[in-house]
């Protein structure tokens, strides 16, 4: 049995492209771009994932205490809304969309199945917020 991920006389393996930390990272960015714009088009692979990290967010904006605001600060991106005014998108989940969502009780995000992308005939989708 060949071990993996070991040079040799047969070369590498195995190598997975991608690692957890850059699935990570891909979430947290996504989750703020979802944030800022109000909708992102992704895969519907990553838009599972991707309703779920969101209304974890969203969950922590409608608490509204400290230590919500802490860990959404730790998974949300410090990226700019509205330069002018200087809102980042963590102020505007805990602002904006938190409050909007006080009554609900959960699912906060919607995926809408699209056509299929061009190049490689991946199925995609539009994830965006519950009005």
């Amino acid at each position: 049995m060949a071990r993996r991920n070991m040079h040799g006389k047969v070369g590498v393996k195995f190598k997975a492209g991608f690692t957890a930390s850059k699935q990570k990272n891909m979430m947290r960015n996504l989750t703020s771009e979802l944030i800022k714009y109000g909708r992102v088009e992704v895969t519907e692979k990553v838009a599972a994932d991707l309703k779920v990290s969101a209304d974890k967010m969203v969950t922590l904006a409608k608490k509204g205490d400290l230590n919500s605001r802490r860990l959404a600060a730790r998974y949300v991106r410090d990226i700019y809304v509205d330069k002018e005014e200087k809102t980042t998108a963590l102020q505007k989940l805990f602002n904006e969309i938190g409050p909007r969502y006080a009554e609900r009780q959960g699912g906060y995000t919607r995926a809408i199945k699209l056509v299929n992308r061009r190049g490689d005939n991946s199925p995609m989708c539009l994830v965006e917020f519950v009005e």
